[in-house]
């Protein structure tokens, strides 16, 4: 096993709600799943402090890929937000799930993440986690078969 990026990124959430409420964007339909956006939501004292943490997830993800392809950014199309999907498990713990072109270049890449905000900033912290044939390239090894 090896770990093959890291990530961290930071969001004002007061700068991310005005954005979000600009006339015209459809930043959080194009951006963010069905489901990220039920779950947003119900947070009725705040959503935009789960979207912006989403969002710092998001962006976690990408610079963690990015290092991992030596700070080239992945090619993945114009809007790969709704690739990266920040899901809660039974008792909301977060965890990233990609899909389409981000799970087929990082099939079996185990996909760490921190979530926080506090007063006006919200965070996210990613680890990407590949246990195969990368991971015993960067580790000068052999690629098993």
């Amino acid at each position: 096993m090896a770990i093959i990026g890291i990530g961290l990124d930071l969001v004002t959430i007061s700068e991310f709600g005005e954005q979000l409420e600009r006339v015209g964007t459809t930043m959080l339909r194009e951006s963010f799943t069905a489901a990220e956006r039920r779950y947003c939501q119900s947070k009725a004292t705040d959503p935009t402090r789960s979207y912006a943490a989403r969002w710092a997830a998001k962006e976690a993800v990408l610079k963690a890929w990015a290092s991992s392809r030596f700070a080239r950014r992945p090619q993945i199309g114009d809007n790969p937000y709704p690739l990266i999907e920040v899901v809660n498990d039974a008792w909301g713990r977060p965890s990233i799930r990609l899909h389409g072109l981000a799970a087929e270049f990082l099939p079996r890449v185990r996909v760490h993440l921190s979530l926080t905000h506090d007063g006006d900033t919200a965070a996210a912290m990613v680890v990407l986690e590949d246990p195969g044939e990368l991971a015993d390239l960067i580790e000068g090894r052999e690629a098993s078969s």
